[in-house]
């Protein structure tokens, strides 16, 4: 309780302290030559925030402060997504006699309820570090919103992309309701009741006449795994290029016709032996008839159909068109009926004969026509089959197809234009965009009515008397002007005559408001969220640079915002789309509350209640898991994947607290050193920050956050922490604290502070405040109001490296023939043949033997020699490393390979107690470079 008490004053203060909650607003206000637009897909305000929000509003948060960071103005507006029946049916549970209340009462229950989810998730974003003007957030159910959507839905009417139709669509008896493909879930693993049955021919198809004629029982063999769809049979289809065989079964005599391909496999699931006695093509069958199997006098027609596979049944396929989307386009072309005989609630209806009448079709229905079969000898056999099936996504019940009158977009005119706008888009990573292509391409229609209360009502008004809708661009304006002022409540609240004027009524040849009722239908909440960049986005163009939501949205917000968008005004909302994964347990499992494995947001940042199980890591380590995560597969998050987020930041913390202590006493404005004038060392760390600045910045632009944390985990240990921090203690530690040698190091810390710190700002933001909080000098007003990285072009040096890289191979070479000693205790003899490389090591050290050259700094001795070829007096037991190393200048032009030799001599000389080099007389007494520092502070 202490740590997570502390945890949040540090917290509350930091927010306080670096204005976390204004920057938002304070970057809105400045002026600036670009904008950057990131538009917030709506999350569902159903539930309490999970790590999959934290997962995709901290991946947003990062790309808009490294915008501002840049100088962008960044137009970021978070909204909700606030209709719909998740949310109506939790805000009923929480209700006795939900069943009795009236559509307003639902309304405002699940209004209510949307609001608290609201309140939840807003106060949990704040805490993850997101920036935002949290006042002045978007909800779809916000009187303007639904304006605006209102407007979308007539402007695509206008054009007729939006059509109502009467035709099969998923259907879900749980919720009664029509559902877009887009609401469904596939259980892998549903169990059906199928049967084989048979269909009596009543007419042979012609050119079967000679084999069937004399058959007193000759039928077609049909399989279906939905038996209660048979009361609505029209018509068996074939596949006219395919062959199909009559054949006579052993046992009982009778002829049956089926595929070829099926003979055998149907003969042994029968258990039955089938002679063939003719085989013919599919279009034989033409012309041919059969007895409807449990409707006596109904005719079932024999038609060709494309949609027939061999893959499994029989080869002829039972047609139910108001419970088939093929069926209904087959009926369609023959004119057949497409009556439905299933209600609202999945139930017979009266018109399916006193006994199947109110009986569930899923259930107790689909027992009853089994016994149908049976009873009439149509059932041959029947066997349970597991296969995939659709479920409504919200009730986790099964669907149906069933007709009904519904409101549709008409995709199939508008997806050709649609896949061409996609494919201007930019899309992260590039195969999402195959993904959204081939879903784009396999949609010819988006049902959008939902026959709920709980959303935006399609403005339509419908004559009583014939059913004739009404929706006019002067009906559209009266009930927009309406819904602006009062919102969609209006259209259940308002009596007929303040919606629907008299004028518009004329226009449309009617002659009374009251010969006409309202829609009950709402929309579809994708069309509801589709629309967003209606309301939302600014400017003439409204166009957002960045959409950047979950894999599913490829099927959903991307996708009904991009044919919302270019079916109104024909291009898309977005620039670029970036498609993150899904959030899984650590060893890729899926979260469940029975595996124990879901991880709470909040209880990574404040603790569970036994710290020693869940302790409070803070909002920059789940920032940190988000950034270093491949959010472009499936994201794995559990403790131990949170034990080293922490540990990675500590390691970080570490590096910057060296950097922090280091610049103590140090001005950047005062005490730089020129670049040209530093040691060549420190020029190569500069020349090391420009490369890092450079990758990181691109890193950014591509929306591959992992890859930062990468190049800083790699700059931050191999160059800092184990290369320059090593290198550079003496000259920290032991020189005059205003010797240039000093600072020349320091101007560098300075410089890889304030880079490092930028570079992970927009990941760790409360860690960036806190380093430039504690600072020594002063640094504008916090690390996100003064920009991003600025590292000189000057700094950009290619052939230091060489110089640098060539010594750090010799002292290798050194520190590896003293394996495990401590190099201080030697001298390190270099010989080199002339050439570049020596060349390059003379400008390091001048002199021929030195402990204080920056060639000795680099080799960690205590004191280096640079010679042109071997001594003479060099012990025929010293240990001499040979090496060769490889110059590479001007791109390759000039390329020289020289060898070099390493000869590590113990010093006779005694150990500085200052410096701790063996460059001293005695033990007791300081070497004369520190002899001259002391003596310089005691004189000063």
């Amino acid at each position: 309780p202490c740590l997570f008490a502390f945890i949040t004053c540090v917290f509350l203060l930091c927010l306080q302290k670096c204005g976390f909650s204004e920057l938002y607003s304070w970057q809105r206000q400045r002026k600036a030559k670009q904008e950057f637009c990131l538009h917030d897909g709506p999350p569902y305000a159903n539930g309490d925030p999970h790590v999959g929000h934290a997962l995709n509003k901290i991946l947003k948060d990062i790309t808009n402060r490294f915008y501002m960071m840049r100088g962008y103005k960044v137009h970021y507006v978070p909204g909700w997504d606030c209709h719909g029946l998740p949310i109506e049916l939790k805000a009923l549970s929480e209700v006795k006699g939900a069943e009795n209340l009236s559509p307003m009462e639902i309304r405002q229950k699940a209004r209510e309820f949307a609001e608290r989810a609201i309140e939840k998730q807003k106060s949990a974003f704040i805490r993850w570090g997101v920036m935002a003007d949290w006042a002045n957030c978007y909800r779809t159910f916000d009187p303007k919103y639904e304006a605006n959507q209102l407007r979308v839905f007539y402007k695509m009417y206008d054009k007729g992309f939006i059509y109502q139709d009467y035709k099969p669509v998923f259907w879900s008896p749980s919720a009664k309701t029509a559902l877009a493909e887009a609401e469904l879930e596939y259980n892998e693993q549903h169990v059906s009741r199928s049967v084989y049955m048979k269909f009596p021919l009543l007419k042979s198809p012609p050119k079967l006449t000679s084999v069937i004629d004399g058959s007193s029982s000759a039928s077609v063999l049909v399989w279906t795994t939905q038996p209660w769809t048979v009361p609505a049979n029209q018509a068996v289809c074939y596949m006219p290029d395919s062959a199909y065989s009559v054949v006579k079964c052993t046992t009982t005599g009778e002829h049956f016709i089926l595929a070829a391909d099926r003979v055998e496999s149907t003969a042994a699931i029968l258990d039955r032996q089938f002679e063939v006695m003719s085989t013919c093509k599919g279009v034989d069958l033409a012309d041919g008839s059969c007895a409807h199997p449990t409707i006596p006098g109904r005719v079932s027609p024999l038609l060709p159909a494309n949609h027939v596979t061999m893959a499994k049944g029989t080869g002829l396929v039972h047609t139910a068109p108001a419970h088939g989307m093929e069926d209904y386009s087959v009926a369609s072309h023959h004119q057949l009926p497409t009556d439905c005989l299933v209600d609202e609630g999945g139930f017979f209806t009266e018109a399916a004969g006193p006994e199947l009448q109110n009986k569930n079709v899923l259930e107790e229905g689909n027992e009853a026509v089994i016994q149908m079969l049976q009873a009439a000898g149509s059932l041959l056999k029947e066997e349970k089959y597991v296969h995939s099936y659709p479920y409504d996504w919200r009730t986790k019940k099964p669907m149906i197809i069933r007709a009904s009158k519904q409101w549709f977009v008409n995709t199939a005119s508008v997806k050709a234009t649609a896949q061409e706008v996609l494919k201007k888009v930019k899309v992260i990573p590039t195969s999402a965009a195959n993904r959204m292509l081939e879903m784009l391409d396999r949609r010819t229609f988006w049902c959008i009515s939902r026959q709920r209360c709980w959303g935006v009502p399609i403005p339509v008004f419908y004559q009583k008397n014939t059913g004739e809708c009404l929706i006019n661009s002067e009906t559209i304006t009266d009930v927009i002007k309406v819904v602006e002022q009062q919102g969609t409540d209006a259209w259940w609240t308002l009596p007929i005559e303040q919606l629907l004027s008299k004028e518009a009524v004329a226009k449309a040849g009617g002659h009374d408001v009251l010969d006409y009722v309202k829609g009950q239908d709402v929309l579809d909440i994708w069309f509801d969220s589709g629309t967003s960049w209606a309301h939302v986005l600014e400017g003439a163009e409204q166009r957002a640079d960045t959409y950047l939501e979950g894999k599913d949205q490829l099927g959903g917000w991307f996708q009904s915002s991009l044919l919302t968008s270019v079916a109104a005004r024909k291009k898309a909302p977005y620039k670029t789309l970036v498609v993150h994964g899904f959030t899984l347990g650590e060893k890729g499992e899926k979260m469940s509350k029975s595996i124990g494995n879901v991880v709470d947001p909040d209880v990574v940042i404040n603790g569970g209640e036994d710290h020693t199980k869940d302790p409070p890591y803070g909002a920059d380590v789940l920032r940190w898991w988000v950034a270093e995560s491949n959010v472009f597969t499936e994201v794995l998050i559990g403790p131990v994947v949170l034990n080293a987020a922490r540990d990675d930041i500590n390691k970080l913390r570490n590096t910057l607290r060296f950097m922090l202590g280091n610049v103590a006493g140090f001005n950047p404005e005062t005490d730089s050193i020129p670049a040209s004038e530093m040691y060549i060392v420190d020029q190569y760390m500069l020349h090391l920050l420009q490369d890092y600045g450079s990758k990181v910045t691109e890193a950014y632009k591509e929306y591959d956050y992992s890859k930062v944390v990468r190049l800083l985990q790699a700059f931050c240990s191999r160059n800092l922490s184990n290369f320059y921090f090593t290198i550079i203690k003496d000259r920290l530690y032991c020189e005059e604290e205003k010797d240039p040698k000093r600072r020349s190091c320091q101007t560098v810390l300075a410089q890889a502070l304030d880079i490092v710190v930028r570079s992970f700002a927009p990941i760790l933001p409360h860690l960036a405040e806190e380093v430039f909080q504690h600072l020594p000098y002063k640094k504008g007003k916090g690390v996100f109001r003064t920009g991003w990285i600025n590292a000189s072009s000057a700094w950009k040096k290619p052939g230091i490296e060489e110089a640098i890289e060539g010594a750090c191979a010799m002292r290798d070479s050194f520190l590896g023939s003293i394996s495990g000693k401590n190099a201080l205790e030697y001298e390190v003899v270099i010989v080199i043949e002339p050439g570049l490389l020596f060349e390059l090591m003379e400008a390091l050290q001048a002199e021929e033997t030195s402990s204080a050259s920056q060639l000795n700094e680099i080799m960690m001795a205590s004191q280096t020699t640079l010679l042109s070829e071997l001594p003479k007096e060099t012990p025929a037991n010293a240990n001499i490393i040979k090496g060769t190393f490889l110059i590479n200048l001007e791109g390759g032009d000039i390329r020289e390979e020289s060898s070099y030799k390493v000869i590590a001599l113990p010093l006779a000389k005694a150990k500085c107690p200052r410096c701790r080099r063996y460059t001293s007389d005695s033990s007791s007494t300081p070497c004369p470079r520190c002899l001259k520092v002391i003596t310089g502070k005691v004189s000063t």
